[in-house]
């Protein structure tokens, strides 16, 4: 005799024991784990080691030395440099009884910290005549602190002043705008304004004018270079 098989309502009442077991299971879960099942976290961006990027430093360009200055003669109207046309008008020596070879260049030499001779100092007893170095007109007679008694010399294109300086006295009747020819005597060596009152000479100075024609300014010249 063949057993019998199980009825349907054993297969449903299996089941629903399944069932009951699986959400028994689950309610356990959620006791133990109230925020529910175990989450997986999600890796922090923080969590990869940093690296570190230093910049590299800035590549300079070597400095390059500008190129020397190259050596060269000086403009003719360059300051203490004479033009040809000075040079050739063989100016007479502004102090009688002088010879070249008694001149001594002083243009560049000092005065005090801060201030360049611009001139030529010519030795000579007191009262010796003192000579105009060319045809020309008495621009001024001024009397100064530093050069004291002067008389400044327009040359016939007023391109040139000459200046004669701590003169102990003008010659007599000379005034300004008056013409002078060369080798006119027109004062006398002293030691008015700041010379050495033991040291009698004359200060003569050139300098080419500029356009507005101003007896007291301009570019100087060096007169030893001219006389010599």
């Amino acid at each position: 005799m063949k057993p019998s098989r199980p009825g349907a309502s054993w297969v449903v009442f299996a089941a629903a024991l399944g069932f009951l077991a699986g959400m028994l299971v689950m309610a356990a879960i959620v006791v133990m784990f109230p925020s529910g099942a175990a989450s997986v976290t999600a890796p922090s961006r923080d969590a990869a080691p940093k690296v570190e990027v230093k910049p590299t430093k800035k590549e300079e360009p070597t400095p390059v030395a500008p190129p020397p200055a190259s050596a060269s003669s000086p403009p003719p109207e360059a300051v203490g440099y004479p033009s040809d046309d000075l040079r050739r008008r063989s100016l007479t020596l502004p102090v009688q009884g002088i010879k070249r070879e008694d001149l001594t260049d002083t243009f560049n030499d000092m005065r005090g910290t801060s201030r360049r001779h611009e001139g030529l100092d010519v030795i000579a007893p007191r009262n010796t005549p003192i000579l105009a170095v060319e045809d020309g007109t008495v621009a001024k007679l001024f009397v100064s602190e530093a050069g004291g008694l002067t008389l400044y010399q327009f040359d016939p294109a007023s391109q040139y002043a000459y200046y004669y300086a701590h003169l102990e006295r003008y010659a007599d009747g000379l005034k300004e705008a008056a013409p002078v020819k060369r080798g006119q005597v027109i004062g006398y060596v002293g030691t008015t304004g700041n010379a050495p009152r033991d040291t009698p000479h004359l200060h003569f100075a050139i300098f080419k004018l500029g356009e507005d024609k101003k007896w007291w300014q301009g570019t100087p010249v060096d007169p030893y270079s001219v006389l010599k």
